[in-house]
This record gives C-alpha cells, sequence and structure tokens, in this order.
C-alpha cells in the first residue's frame, strides 16, 4: 500500500538531484522554468542552486551560450537542452494550409534584418522600425517589433543567443525539420513533463496537457496519449487518498530516507510547481502572491517555500535592502525546536549568500 511518506520522498528523490555540473543538470531535469522577477534572484537560478555544484546567481546567463541552451516554451516558458526543444519544432502555424509558417509583413522584415547581424537586440529594431505599439496576449501593449520578434521566435526562425541584462538578445536559425512523426514527438513530451514533475497526479498533468497544447499545437491529442502509456505501463500509477500519481516506470528511486536539511524553494520549482500534489503531500495550500494586492497576500511578495527534511512546514521572504541578507521565516504550526533545525536553517542562509554573491 502506497503512503502519502513514500510518495513525497518519490516527489523529492525525484527531483533534488545530486549536485552536478550545469549541463549536466539541466540536461537531466529536461526544462527549467524562467520567471523575470528578482527576489531576490530569478527563478532558474533559485531552482538551479540546489542541483548545481557551487552554483551562483545568473551562472546559466553566463553560461547558456557554451552550453548551447535554449529559451522556448514548453508547459512554462524557460530553459532547456537541445533534446527538449528539439521535440518541439517544427510547430505546427493553424493558420497556414500546410502548418508551415511564413512570416508577413513587420515579421518578415524583421526577420531580414535580424538574417543580415550576427546578434540582434530589441534596442535595434526600435531604431531601424520606430516603437510602434501593438496589443499583446495580455491586454496591455507592447513594441510592434518586440511582438514580431517573439512570433518568429516561437515558430523557430529566431533563437535566443544570449541576454544582456535580463534583455534576451536574438540570431536568426535555419528553419527546424522534424526527425519524428508527431505521435513519437507526443509520445516523448508527456513522458517528459511526468519525468520533470514526478510523480504527477493525473488530474495535473491533464492540465499540464493543455498547457503543453501551447508549446506543441498540432501534434497529437496529448490527453489520449497519457492514457496510451499509462495501458502499456510505461507510465507507473500509485492510487492515494483518491488520487492517482503517475511516472516513467524506468525512473529509479532509492527507497533511502530524505536528508535533514533546510531548502529555501522556488515558487516554480519542480517540487512546488503542482500544487494540488503540494496540497496532498504537505497539507497546505501555497499561493504565488507576486501579483495579488499587498493587503490580500497571506505568505508574501515572493515567499518561498520552506523544506526541512521531507516536509514543507513554512516559507521565508528574503530581502536585501541594505546588501546584507534580511531571512523573515512563517511557519504552517511552529518553528521546530532543537539544534538541528535551526543549524541547517543557518547553513541554508549561509548557501544563499554565497549563492547571492555575499
Amino acid at each position: 500500500m502506497t503512503t502519502i511518506g513514500q510518495i513525497r520522498r518519490h516527489a523529492l528523490q525525484a527531483s533534488l538531484l545530486s549536485p552536478t555540473t550545469l549541463g549536466r543538470a539541466v540536461a537531466t531535469l529536461g526544462f527549467v522554468q524562467a520567471d523575470p522577477i528578482r527576489s531576490p534572484a530569478r527563478a532558474q537560478d533559485l531552482i538551479l542552486r540546489h542541483r548545481v555544484t557551487a552554483y551562483r546567481a545568473g551562472d546559466l546567463d553566463r553560461g547558456f551560450a557554451r552550453l548551447r541552451l535554449e529559451e522556448d516554451f514548453l508547459y512554462a516558458y524557460g530553459f532547456m537542452p537541445r533534446d527538449t526543444f528539439q521535440l518541439l519544432h517544427p510547430r505546427h502555424d493553424t493558420a497556414c494550409h500546410d502548418g508551415r509558417h511564413v512570416p508577413e509583413g513587420l515579421a518578415a522584415e524583421v526577420l531580414h534584418f535580424v538574417r543580415s547581424r550576427r546578434l540582434t537586440h530589441p534596442r535595434d529594431l526600435a531604431e531601424r522600425f520606430g516603437t510602434e505599439r501593438a496589443v499583446n496576449g495580455w491586454g496591455g501593449f507592447s513594441k510592434a517589433t518586440t511582438r514580431a520578434l517573439q512570433s518568429l521566435h516561437y515558430y523557430g526562425l529566431l533563437r535566443v543567443a544570449r541576454r544582456h541584462d535580463g534583455i534576451r538578445v536574438y540570431q536568426a536559425t535555419t528553419p527546424h525539420t522534424a526527425t519524428l512523426g508527431p505521435r513519437e514527438r507526443t509520445r516523448r513530451l508527456v513522458l517528459l513533463a511526468c519525468r520533470i514533475l514526478a510523480p504527477i497526479s493525473q488530474s495535473s498533468l491533464g492540465s499540464t496537457c493543455t498547457l503543453m497544447t501551447r508549446g506543441a499545437p498540432g501534434l497529437g491529442r496529448l490527453h489520449d496519449t497519457v492514457r496510451t502509456l499509462v495501458a502499456s505501463g510505461e507510465l507507473a500509477r500509485a492510487e492515494l487518498d483518491g488520487e492517482t500519481y503517475l511516472w516513467p516506470a524506468d525512473m529509479a528511486v532509492e527507497p533511502r530516507e530524505t536528508r535533514r536539511q533546510v531548502r529555501f524553494l522556488a515558487p516554480f520549482d519542480p517540487i512546488v510547481w503542482d500544487r494540488r500534489r503540494f496540497e496532498h503531500l504537505w497539507g497546505w495550500a501555497y499561493r504565488f502572491e507576486a501579483y495579488t494586492p499587498e493587503a490580500k497576500r497571506q505568505f508574501g511578495y515572493y515567499a518561498m517555500p520552506l523544506l526541512w527534511g521531507d516536509r514543507v512546514i513554512g516559507w521565508v521572504n528574503l530581502a536585501k535592502p541594505d546588501g546584507r541578507l534580511q531571512v523573515e521565516a512563517g511557519y504552517i504550526e511552529r518553528a521546530p525546536k532543537g539544534r538541528d533545525f535551526h543549524r541547517a536553517f543557518d547553513a541554508e542562509v549561509a548557501r544563499m549568500e554565497a549563492f547571492l554573491g555575499g
């Protein structure tokens, strides 16, 4: 009989890799979600610091070009190795009869401009094409040239070569050709999502597949693929309290105890990402409140879940207003008593200071 403790340990061991090199960590994870908020560092750096030896904030940006990583949309926007990127391209354009995206108008002009240069910063386009604005996908306004860059990137005609002060710098690339059929690409994408978020609740996987239809439009029926993989045994499953959890059957998880260590987790860490699983396994509902009005926040602007051993017992808010790291902790019940927790907490604060360059 599967217990909640077993699923908790499975989730932690599947995601918290033994620290390794940056390239190996991204390759093993398959995807690292990105977020522009820096509080006290960006989500991608906060995720990688637990999984990369001696990681420092900004190492991903510094190693991006050398490691030939890609930025793209899977079930969210983030960083990925080429193997993941190739499963997403070529993307099907539903507006074209043959599914092949052909840029027109301003997008075609922007593509020609970028092809004539080695690297292109968005401000280069503003100088060339002006600052005309267009409505963006969130109902606000953005530069029409920036929207053109995003569309060309989405369809694989441009790639992000590097970042400059957090801003994407683009270069042209050759159109992608599919090396796998749609059915196999869909199968591998579903297995990848299940591996990144293992073990994932079946309900959450359904929502994740819906998000992936943006990352992989026109491929196959992702929800049907889930059912096929469960039926074939490629996805293992376990029932617990009315929830069905799924993970790749070839994913080995050692039956070892979780280290009694404190970790401050990013709001988009794979351990935290499945909010349904989070509430089931740890008994409380965590919410990301950066976009919640201050008066309505329960945890804080950028509250980071506080992991102690195999339990998430609260959250921390971090700030460096005067160059010194300040840590404010909150607990679902109360702070654990005893020296072990307080020593582990202080050790995590020290690791965070080193990560931030303090």
